[in-house]
């Protein structure tokens, strides 16, 4: 009860059902990760757009709300992706979010932080103020 009462980064917290409630909010889908989302019945603000919300499954992090859905949510597309899913280009990877701080970041080769550990190669020459 209480880690939903001040929990905010691990999922929803009771302000934030109150509010969807509130504002007649009804779900409009989940993406791929279980995240789900939302949207206000009726505009309220002064912008004429009806207010998103995207309640996290697991750990809140923006990097894991799907383009598609970031696209919705942001009011670029009108549609949300279950009613008018983006075409999948050849080109395109598959959805990744932020790994930064977790064991998964990219480390560079040399970097202390490397499976290897940091390597010495034989290519550096120390500056010296003799030469």
């Amino acid at each position: 009860m209480l880690k939903q009462l001040f929990a905010w980064w691990d999922s929803t917290t009771y302000g934030t059902s109150f509010t969807l409630k509130r504002r007649g909010a009804k779900e409009v889908g989940r993406d791929e990760q279980g995240n789900r989302y939302y949207e206000e019945k009726t505009a309220s603000g002064p912008d004429g757009y009806k207010r998103r919300w995207v309640i996290y499954h697991g750990v809140v992090e923006g990097s894991r709300v799907p383009p598609d859905w970031h696209g919705w949510m942001h009011h670029t597309f009108d549609e949300p992706p279950t009613l008018a899913p983006l075409r999948r280009r050849s080109f395109e990877k598959d959805h990744v979010p932020n790994m930064t701080g977790t064991p998964l970041a990219y480390h560079p080769p040399g970097s202390l932080a490397h499976a290897g550990g940091a390597q010495a190669t034989r290519d550096y020459e120390a500056w010296s103020p003799e030469q």
